[in-house]
């Protein structure tokens, strides 16, 4: 029974993990191809090594050609092959999708 149930919390991880790759290929058109190509399940052996480089080109955002937003992009990609981060990796890609949200709508209401 308890593999029964882990089974069903990957699964659910999995399918927030899979909405959070749509959001951005929604938000970023550009990006939508791109992410969909690389999830493929035949590309782990290049997808790791992206993801760690777009790691380390987000801790070192503070250089004028790397951004931050290279961070939770390349933690998206590892969770897609490691189990263990699909679930906190979903929730932080939902908290930060809604603060980006909530900071926009606060931009917009301010007089300008």
């Amino acid at each position: 029974m308890p593999e029964m149930t882990m089974d069903l919390l990957m699964n659910d991880a999995d399918a927030r993990l899979d909405r959070q790759f749509a959001r951005i290929g929604r938000q970023f058109p550009v990006s939508a191809p791109f992410l969909n190509w690389v999830r493929k399940p035949g590309l782990h052996l290049l997808r790791i090594p992206l993801a760690i480089v777009l790691i380390l080109g987000g801790l070192f955002s503070f250089l004028p050609v790397l951004g931050l937003w290279m961070f939770p992009v390349g933690l998206a990609m590892l969770a897609v092959d490691v189990p263990v981060l699909k679930r906190p990796v979903g929730n932080a890609l939902v908290r930060l999708q809604r603060w980006i949200s909530l900071l926009r709508r606060k931009v917009r209401r301010s007089p300008a």
